[in-house]
């Protein structure tokens, strides 16, 4: 139960496996810093178990549990070691990897089994009988002294269609022996939903009593559709790493797992008030991770709510749930409306509706942008990707004046053997400015020139960085010749803008974008 909030944390598990199998994933590696805080977040979003790893095997996760003692105060969530069961001809009393699960100190321990008849014979070279003595003893021990466990069953769905009566035996050994509850995995991640909803339900008619859980992979894509369907069974438990991270293809995404469950079930998966956090604590976990927000993702995607074509936005206008199946913000997103040469006159409303921006009685300045918007696109702009342009261009049409924090009168870059040169004449509230810069190519020395010559009438402009620069050469042209498009990324360490250039000359689109990356900077937008 979660103090002061009547949520029963037990009625259903939501375990989050980021730290242990999401780890696993190519390229992924967290330090014990990292797995410290990414706990914190997931305990912030309400999950009630939290894998941290594996006390004994890994120095790391060793360390990961003993730090938690004392740094880590948890709210809703359980912190859970992993391990094995005892070694085949031994006892679990003298096992090593069993002692350093206890030595964790962790409140809850996941042991992983085999399940599959194929695995015992293969992998562990031992009886049936031993194998499941290795689960009932291990389990046994842990309980009697006081921990809570679960037990992953491994391979259970491929197991389960080679013999089902082995698999069937672990489940019953494990309940017997105490277990909260036995998680069915879909190890390979080769099952399709109806087997998976199939299996469940025969095992939880097989073994009466049984708590059974669900950990899903996602090599057929369908990790998060097996896992609901296991849901729909019977399954009471469910395990997956947010952001679907994990060895091979990944696991079942716990977000879009809690988001199937909470806003489409209408199930209690997390305690009131915490789905709102699913974005935030998506978002924050994939920073720790050092990995980029997949923008697509469901419910808690960048891309998520966001409606690009014309025929979208004007029912939009209407109702925003018509091309929508649940208000984001109930998962802590928001709906946005992509500006491309796509759009309508109801998505240049709706967009300037979303920046501050009454259009409703300026059906002319619609028309015009909407015009002004086809047409730049079909030579190469791109607003979708450059929405702070999209802005300044808007917010021009509507007050017939550009918002610009100067004039510019002319600019001249040189590149020689050691670098390059600029020189830049504007004029800045009124007075002519002269201003030079050097770098390590034209548009780095463009860059230094135009500051030096902003700077001293604009001293926040020292909070402005670029942060990314990105060039394309359009498809439809050719050569040397061809149109590039420019975008520059800029932040001001609060807020991020991206803004666009199209020229034939790379340097001239470059200072597009960066006028308009300043521009929409220093301006109180």
């Amino acid at each position: 139960m979660t103090a002061g909030t009547g949520f029963d944390t037990d009625a259903f598990h939501v375990y989050d496996t980021t730290l242990r199998d999401g780890s696993q994933g190519e390229g992924m590696s967290f330090s014990v810093e990292d797995k410290l805080a990414v706990a914190r977040l997931l305990d912030e979003l309400g999950v009630g178990f939290i894998e941290a790893g594996w006390p004994g095997a890994s120095p790391k996760d060793t360390e990961v549990f003993r730090r938690a003692q004392t740094d880590l105060a948890l709210e809703t969530a359980v912190l859970v070691a992993f391990g094995a069961t005892r070694k085949a001809g031994t006892t679990a009393d003298v096992d090593p990897q069993v002692a350093a699960l206890l030595d964790s100190e962790a409140k809850a321990i996941t042991l992983v089994a085999k399940s599959s008849m194929r695995h015992v014979s293969d992998a562990l070279r031992t009886s049936r009988d031993e194998a499941i003595a290795m689960v009932n003893d291990t389990v046994a021990l842990l309980v009697r002294e006081g921990r809570r466990v679960f037990v992953d069953a491994e391979h259970a769905f491929d197991g389960y269609t080679l013999d089902a009566a082995f698999t069937a035996d672990v489940v019953r050994a494990a309940h017997e022996a105490g277990a909260s509850a036995i998680v069915l995995c879909d190890t390979n991640g080769g099952t399709l939903p109806w087997r998976v909803a199939e299996v469940t339900r025969e095992l939880l008619a097989a073994v009466p009593g049984a708590r059974l859980g669900i950990h899903c992979h996602d090599d057929t894509g369908c990790g998060v559709a097996n896992t609901l369907s296991a849901v729909e069974a019977g399954a009471t438990h469910v395990q997956g790493a947010l952001n679907g991270y994990g060895e091979r293809c990944g696991n079942a995404d716990l977000v879009s797992v809690i988001g199937g469950l909470a806003a489409k079930t209408g199930r209690a998966v997390l305690p009131p008030g915490r789905l709102q956090e699913l974005t935030r604590v998506s978002h924050a976990v994939a920073a720790v991770a050092n990995r980029p927000p997949r923008r697509q993702a469901p419910y808690v995607g960048a891309s998520a709510f966001a409606h690009k074509a014309g025929l979208h936005a004007s029912a939009l206008k209407v109702h925003a749930d018509l091309y929508q199946h649940m208000d984001p913000a109930a998962v802590g997103n928001d709906m946005r409306l992509l500006v491309s040469e796509l759009a309508g006159r109801a998505t240049i409303e709706l967009k300037g509706r979303e920046l501050g921006l009454d259009l409703s009685s300026r059906p002319d300045v619609v028309a015009s942008v909407t015009d002004q918007v086809k047409d730049l696109e079909s030579r190469g702009w791109s607003f979708e990707a450059a929405e702070a342009s999209f802005e300044l261009l808007l917010r021009g049409a509507l007050t017939g004046e550009r918002p610009s924090a100067w004039d510019t009168t002319s600019w001249r870059v040189s590149v020689g053997p050691e670098g390059a040169e600029a020189t830049v004449k504007l004029v800045v509230k009124g007075e002519p400015v002269l201003a030079a810069g050097e770098g390590n190519g034209p548009v780095d020395a463009l860059d230094h020139a135009l500051r030096g010559a902003l700077e001293k009438t604009y001293p926040r402009l020292a909070t402005l960085e670029l942060v990314d620069y990105a060039v394309r050469i359009l498809e439809d042209a050719h050569g040397t010749g061809a149109v590039t498009r420019v975008l520059v990324t800029t932040s001001d360490g609060d807020r991020t803008w991206t803004t666009v250039g199209v020229d034939a000359n790379v340097v001239s689109a470059s200072w597009q974008a960066i006028s308009d990356a300043y521009t929409y900077g220093l301006a109180d937008l």
